[in-house]
């Protein structure tokens, strides 16, 4: 079985996230993989242990984007691919798609997987735009996915609740929380990680130029939210603290 996972490179959850000239400042930032992203690399390891093949994992982005694929490697990963987007301005989910798809072209695959979002744009829409370049079927925000017989029956979550699908192969699919739980390298892993094929691709490598992949938005700035007011402590007896409640969502908070 040919496994592809799509991966993202994105600032740490526990980054503090700082604007630079209307930018994002990313220097001295520290990076990890997609914690989505995880799940789908973790899925496909286990697709991989059970019905046999390779997993193959690969970003779009700058030669920064390494490390988090060696990372993906020592999880268990058999190879990547880093396609290389220096010669791009700008990027964006059109891009990304672009690339990561005419790349999957040209490759032969059973499944995709993906993060069902990423935890800086949060858009989802990645992974969609690739099977649809690839003119495949996908389901989104999966918690459970089983193969058999050229088949893929899918539970994913919908508002609370749940679907299940059954779709053939080839498949693309993006993971949401609870499909499993995603592994540490082990140390072996990460010594055999170094050892294990990393491909860079460039885009004449794809019969790509910049205007084939030329983002569709642009931004146009970039904010920090606006600082959260102090909250307020009511003093006094149950009662008096609902009435002074009610004044204060009617003359300051004027929701009511």
């Amino acid at each position: 079985m040919n496994i592809f996972v799509i991966m993202k490179r994105t600032f740490d959850t526990e980054e503090k996230i700082s604007i630079a000239n209307g930018n994002i400042d990313s220097s001295g930032a520290t990076f990890i993989i997609n914690p989505y992203d995880e799940y789908a690399i973790e899925e496909a390891i286990i697709l991989r242990d059970l019905h046999g093949g390779e997993v193959t994992v690969v970003t779009a982005g700058d030669e920064d984007a390494e490390k988090e694929l060696r990372t993906a490697l020592a999880m268990g990963a058999d190879q990547a691919v880093l396609i290389n987007s220096e010669d791009i301005d700008e990027m964006d989910q059109y891009t990304t798609a672009v690339l990561l798809g005419t790349y999957l072209k040209t490759q032969p695959y059973d499944i995709i997987l993906g993060g069902n979002v990423a935890s800086d744009g949060g858009t989802g829409q990645v992974g969609p735009r690739v099977a649809e370049m690839l003119g495949i079927p996908q389901v989104t925000t999966i918690t459970k996915l089983d193969v058999a017989d050229g088949k893929a029956t899918i539970v994913r979550d919908v508002e609370g609740d749940e679907e299940t699908i059954e779709v053939s192969l080839p498949v693309l699919v993006t993971a949401q929380q609870g499909l499993n739980e995603p592994r540490y390298p082990s140390l072996p892993g990460i010594m055999k990680a170094k050892k294990k094929p990393l491909r860079m691709i460039d885009l004449d490598d794809l019969d790509l130029d910049e205007d084939d992949a030329r983002a569709k938005t642009h931004t146009l700035q970039v904010s920090l939210p606006p600082a959260k007011n102090a909250g307020k402590v009511l003093a006094g007896e149950a009662s008096t603290q609902v009435k002074e409640l009610v004044t204060l969502l009617m003359s300051e908070a004027k929701v009511i």
